[in-house]
């Protein structure tokens, strides 16, 4: 077997890092590689250096290969043809693509990769019992050449969507999963911290298990702060690194690699590494949880106590990913490359299994107090650590959360690179906040209502626990979303200053709420039971309603793409919803969606309001009008020639009801009664003469003024009081009615 050493290693490492193959051949092989799509690269005197572009699954086993030598594996494999036998026959054999080995552990890698435009969802199971078949013999054979160490199997995967339920099946054959992301962090980890972020590696690798040849006593004082143990006491960074890790998923999580780093900050870690380089200290304390599973950790009491405090000896738990850093990551992270880190002590608080939402806490007061925390962040710890909380309702916000944090981190998901994760910047097509996703699926009653202790109501997809809930939910989501991804490509592809606005907080709240829509309906129809079918099942029910969505957004006219995109706030995405549910409604009479069917009466009186302004305008100026007009041409005797008498009498009637039990100051006028259409009336007495001399002019529409009768000039009348009576009886007033008054209001200046 031929392994690097640390100073092999150091010579291969730019070839590994290169995108490039190179390869020096004599110069009369030149045209024979040009052929092959290889480019001269330098010219000597008799040979000549080519070089070509690596295929992608060699360039990603280089990196692989590249980011073990930067994390200070001090032996790694010489190259790709690396094969370790598993049984004593010859054929026996397994090629292996990288390598790792130090003094405590031996990592076994293969690597994947797929070229393909978008990640293909792959299980890997003929690969996991193929592992599950020689891990035991290979085990064997490797402890023989390496003895104590812990060996690891690895799946690393380039541009591969691998699903919840396999990535159980590969934690439930201890087989541990890093993608291209994973990959790429530890490499940025590696630039900023040396060697020292190896033990972040082997924190996720070996979450839990023992740190051999390590001193785990300190001399510490016990003590109680805000009802909770704390231990006091000094380290020396070294050996605190090793069982340090920092904003990792919680461990309920572990197979979820973080992809915001609010830890490191390369300009401010440089400053505090020049300074413990200068002989800097810092005086203040490092806050960290000793994660111990629930049990206590051995503390050797010097039978001295001082005052409320006990002075003693601490047994650290000799752990990796034992000791989560509150506060004081770059602190501690500035010791990584100094040789101070063996011999410098930092001061330490630590707690001892404090539960996540004293974390949060914590964080939050230390971090407020000197840099605001962004909601984004906010909501990536809660989801984290409120997962395990004793209050059911924490859990649950926890459970929406994380539905939301997978829908924009999974490859699986088609909101994956669209949603603001962490600490990352919004941008043109970034643009979904994980609050919009995590009302949708609050207000989607996917999850349900919760007591601090109990259920009030179960969701659609709530199935016992968080864990049991999370991976259905999501896979559920994500096709549904893929079905409107490729339904609606045109505005997939668009960004918020393109027009686009599906694929926006507003538009997307309202997806994952009318989702839940149809998952209700369906349940209530009988077809499906969510809480228990897979998710592809449910989602073959569900796909027929997201048809008509597709078809009502996809047909929507510029003027209708305008007022979506024109809504804004918190009351846009219940416009969204209310629109997408009455596309489906119309195709669909049994889907009714609660308040739909209100919404869709109040949307027929969306007119209404304005209408009844207006209608009161006209209806004064037709009382002030008519009434000018009689008594400029006829005087004192104006309403006996101007008023039918009928008219007269009965408008006289009306007002002497009306005044029977007013006072004196209340009283009415019979011109106070009268009724729309007795304007028409008084306006056709007399005939066309009368007509045409007195009203014509002013009472004439422009659209009418080419009428071939007199009395259609004035048959506007009644159909304003046909609306008139619309409006005040409740009933909605179209839109074809509100344009005719809009019109109408606006040929009378003085209405």
């Amino acid at each position: 077997m031929q392994l690097l050493d640390e100073k092999a290693i150091r010579s291969e490492l730019p070839k590994r890092m290169s995108p490039y193959v190179r390869e020096k051949i004599p110069a009369v092989r030149v045209p024979e590689y040009l052929a092959q799509q290889w480019v001269i690269d330098k010219e000597l005197k008799r040979d000549v250096w080519m070089r070509k572009l690596k295929t992608h699954d060699r360039a990603f086993e280089d990196r692989v290969w590249s980011m073990f030598a930067r994390l200070g594996f001090p032996s790694l494999n010489a190259d790709r043809t690396l094969s370790l036998p598993y049984g004593a026959n010859a054929n026996e054999t397994k090629q292996i693509d990288v390598l790792a080995v130090d003094d405590e552990v031996l990592l076994v890698v293969e690597c994947k990769s797929s070229a393909s435009d978008r990640a293909p969802v792959m299980t890997f199971k003929t690969e996991i019992e193929a592992i599950q078949g020689y891990r035991a013999r290979m085990i064997g054979d490797l402890r023989k050449r390496f003895p104590d160490r812990k060996v690891k199997f690895v799946l690393a995967i380039n541009n591969i969507a691998v699903r919840r339920e396999s990535q159980d099946r590969m934690e439930a054959a201890s087989i541990a999963l890093l993608d291209e992301e994973a990959v790429d962090y530890y490499h940025e980890l590696a630039g900023h911290l040396g060697p020292a972020a190896k033990f972040q590696l082997l924190g996720n690798l070996f979450a839990g298990t023992q740190i051999e040849a390590m001193e785990s006593a300190v001399p510490a004082i016990r003590g109680k702060m805000g009802g909770h143990t704390y231990y006091s006491f000094a380290i020396e960074p070294e050996r605190l690194l090793k069982l340090a890790y920092v904003l990792h998923r919680n461990n309920a999580n572990t197979r979820w690699m973080p992809t915001y780093q609010r830890i490191i900050k390369r300009a401010r870690l440089k400053k505090v590494a020049a300074f413990v380089e200068a002989g800097g200290f810092f005086p203040n304390s490092l806050i960290v949880n000793l994660n111990n599973g629930g049990r206590k950790v051995r503390f050797d009491s010097a039978g001295q106590k001082m005052g409320a405090v006990d002075l003693g000896v601490l047994h650290l738990p000799r752990k990796y990913r034992s000791a989560y850093i509150i506060d004081g990551q770059h602190r501690l992270y500035g010791f990584a490359t100094s040789k101070r880190a063996q011999s410098e002590l930092v001061p330490v608080v630590a707690f001892v299994d404090l539960p996540g939402e004293k974390q949060l806490e914590l964080f939050m007061q230390i971090n407020e107090n000197q840099q605001s925390v962004p909601k984004n962040l906010q909501n990536t710890l809660n989801a984290d650590l409120l997962w395990g909380s004793d209050d059911a309702r924490k859990r649950s916000h926890a459970l929406k959360l994380k539905v939301a944090q997978l829908l924009g981190e999974q490859k699986t998901s088609p909101l994956r690179g669209r949603v603001i994760l962490g600490e990352e910047q919004s941008s043109d097509r970034r643009c979904i906040s994980l609050d919009a996703i995590q009302r949708g699926v609050d207000r989607g009653r996917y999850i349900g209502e919760f007591n601090a202790s109990s259920v009030k109501t179960l969701g659609s997809f709530y199935r016992t626990s968080n864990d049991d809930t999370v991976g259905p939910l999501v896979s559920f989501l994500e096709l549904a979303l893929d079905f409107l991804r490729d339904g609606l490509e045109a505005q997939w592809n668009l960004g918020r200053a393109d027009g686009g606005f599906v694929f926006t907080n507003a538009g997307t709240e309202a997806v994952v709420r009318l989702c839940g829509d149809i998952v209700d309906h369906c349940n209530a129809s009988g077809v499906t039971d969510s809480r228990n079918a897979a998710p592809e099942v449910v989602f073959v029910h569900v796909r027929p309603y997201l048809s008509y969505l597709v078809n009502y957004l996809s047909g929507l006219a510029s003027d209708d793409v305008t007022e979506f995109r024109g809504w804004f706030g918190s009351g846009a995405p219940t416009k969204y919803l209310r629109k997408f549910q009455a596309a489906i409604a119309a195709e669909d009479a049994s889907f009714e969606p609660e308040g739909l069917a209100e919404w869709l009466v109040d949307q027929k009186k969306q007119f209404n309001s304005e209408s009844l302004t207006m209608v009161h305008d006209i209806e004064a100026f037709l009382k002030i009008e008519v009434r000018r007009v009689l008594e400029d041409n006829y005087g004192a005797e104006w309403y006996k020639k101007g008023v039918p008498k009928l008219v007269f009498e009965e408008a006289s009637t009306l007002a002497a009801k009306k005044n029977w039990d007013q006072d004196l100051d209340s009283q009415v006028e019979w011109w106070d009664c009268l009724h729309v259409v007795d304007y028409q009336k008084i306006m056709r007495n007399g005939g066309m003469k009368t007509w045409n001399e007195l009203f014509d002019s002013r009472f004439t529409l422009p659209s009418d003024a080419k009428a071939s009768s007199w009395k259609d000039k004035s048959e506007w009348v009644t159909r304003f009081n046909e609306i008139r009576n619309t409006a005040f009886h409740g009933n909605a007033v179209s839109e074809e009615d509100y344009a005719f008054l809009l019109g109408l209001h606006a040929s009378f200046p003085n209405a």
